[in-house]
């Protein structure tokens, strides 16, 4: 999650999360509030999904939620890219 500065390894926060069941330590400069906060996020849209693909097993179940999350972005980027134009006119 690291948005390109250059940050030491020692100035890294590691911060650990529940996704799916799972712990994972994310490793970037985000905040702890930031981090846990995405991680809520893409745990709540996993377990959205597998409500809905119920017999998914949980590597097809994070592709999925990859893939829903990718799909969002480029709306939304679509969408910014549109309204800055407009603003530029």
């Amino acid at each position: 999650m690291n948005g390109g500065n250059a940050v030491s390894e020692a100035e890294k926060k590691r911060t650990t999360v529940e996704i799916y069941g799972q712990q994972y330590v994310i490793v970037g400069n985000e905040s702890v509030e930031h981090v846990r906060l995405v991680a809520s996020l893409v745990n709540n849209k996993m377990r959205e999904i597998g409500q809905k693909n119920p017999s998914l097993d949980s590597t097809k179940l994070a592709v999925l939620t990859a893939v829903n999350a990718v799909n969002d972005y480029l709306k939304i980027k679509d969408h910014l890219d549109r309204l800055e134009s407009e603003l530029k006119k």
